[in-house]
């Protein structure tokens, strides 16, 4: 997942997921399932700093797709506050897209709903094979043992942003390689009257995002061997509480941030008003708002001690956007095809190129033009001290009932009420006990 992290709420997501049946979506009208429709509804995700960027990078791509096989793609790109409603919603109606992007973090969860087409191996077969993808975009295709439910189509991962300058400024000369040092510089750059960090503490997932590395880095988890939420850990307490504490008791993240949702903090980062961004591949999104690639460094993000690596060094989550096809689409040859070129080895130059993502596709992933010093961290970080979030049927809830909590601790935060051991205990437990039951 990329860009805006907002998850849907949690009331509409919970009934929704647990209704959801095998029905499908697709263009209304089409000619059938074989194909002959010369129509493909898509919704891509927001991945640039606007819609109107996105849809920029994308309508030579879809008329190159016309010119090829004659068959128009009628694209809506969709916000991520709204984007995981709208896909539950078309499951239960039937309403919806033939082809969509989805947060891969979300893939067990709809793939729980019957809606998405399996790729198995003759699906695979049909865009060139399972092998051309990369291991790790593969994890996070849908539940382990089951066909995956959607195809990768962007990678990313979490790195530390940096602005030069104000580093300089404040005499720092490298980047934080842990959560103490990130806290200590961040000391210095409040002296020097700047924002240290930034964040979207009222964006749901992308909190989420975060709180699962800092539990990982605890040698925790939110769910147990059993598959069972286990969000009342004390270890997952505490890092709940470490990463909130940013804000709350050490001043980090300004209180401000508590209400941002819509990529504020990116902004924030690209005018120079704040030190340092974590975000997942951020280049075009900075360069897109004025920010030279000179100007900022790119580092891993944090970790307890030491530096990156496996175990509790982890200090991303498997990033990334998933393209599924509705199994009832009107026009499936249509849709395979569409999924077919958008994964093609040019196409993913063409796009994660765009997004400043990562390819999924191996062959793609090896062009120069992702050998770059600050991507080099990405594909590294990947490859060495990522994880994927857990691949179960209730993530979607899990990603609301936890974000939203995290996300009432920031308004805590910025109010001066206190975050305690006991206060985090209790959002957590809340949060719990909304899941569904197993």
């Amino acid at each position: 997942m990329r860009s805006i992290r907002a998850a849907a709420t949690g009331a509409v997501v919970m009934s929704l997921a647990l209704a959801a049946t095998a029905c499908g979506g697709g263009t209304p009208g089409g000619d059938g399932a074989n194909g002959s429709s010369k129509t493909l509804t898509y919704w891509a995700s927001n991945q640039g700093a606007s819609i109107a960027v996105d849809k920029k990078v994308l309508q030579p791509e879809l008329d190159k797709f016309e010119k090829q096989t004659g068959i128009k793609v009628k694209v809506e790109v969709v916000p991520w506050s709204d984007l995981l409603n709208r896909i539950l919603t078309a499951a239960t109606s039937g309403q919806g897209p033939d082809v969509l992007n989805i947060g891969n973090t979300w893939s067990a969860s709809l793939q729980a709903t019957g809606a998405l087409l399996p790729w198995d191996a003759k699906n695979f077969e049909k865009i060139g094979g399972r092998d051309r993808f990369v291991d790790s975009a593969l994890g996070s295709t849908g539940a382990t043992g089951k066909d995956p439910a959607a195809v990768p189509l962007y990678s990313m991962s979490y790195a530390l942003y940096y602005n030069k300058q104000i580093f300089a400024d404040a005499g720092i000369s490298k980047p934080p390689a842990t959560w103490d040092e990130l806290i200590a510089d961040g000391k210095k750059i409040r002296a020097k009257g700047k924002s240290p960090l930034g964040a979207e503490g009222s964006n749901v997932s992308e909190n989420i995002h975060h709180v699962f590395v800092f539990a990982k880095q605890h040698g925790a988890d939110f769910f147990g061997t059993d598959g069972k939420p286990d969000f009342t850990n004390p270890k997952v307490v505490d890092a709940v509480k470490q990463y909130v504490d940013l804000m709350a008791k050490d001043k980090v993240i300004p209180a401000g941030n508590a209400e941002y949702a819509q990529n504020q903090s990116v902004s924030d980062f690209a005018k120079g008003k704040q030190a340092m961004l974590l975000w997942q591949s951020a280049a075009a999104n900075l360069k897109s708002q004025g920010m030279s690639d000179d100007a900022y460094g790119i580092a891993p993000v944090p970790v307890q001690s030491g530096k990156p690596g496996t175990g509790t060094q982890v200090n991303s989550m498997v990033a990334g956007i998933n393209l599924a096809v509705f199994k009832d689409s009107h026009n499936l040859d249509g849709a395979t095809r569409f999924v077919k070129f958008m994964t093609s080895d040019g196409e993913q130059k063409i796009l994660n190129k765009a997004y400043s993502s990562i390819p999924p596709v191996k062959a793609a992933q090896q062009d120069p033009a992702f050998s770059a010093p600050a991507t080099v961290v990405l594909k590294d970080t990947l490859a060495t001290s990522a994880t994927a979030l857990p691949q179960v049927a209730n993530e979607s809830q899990f990603e609301t009932a936890v974000g939203t909590a995290v996300k009432d601790l920031f308004a805590d935060a910025a109010a001066g009420r206190a975050v305690t051991t006991a206060s985090v205990k209790a959002k957590l437990e809340k949060a719990q006990q909304q899941m569904p039951a197993a």
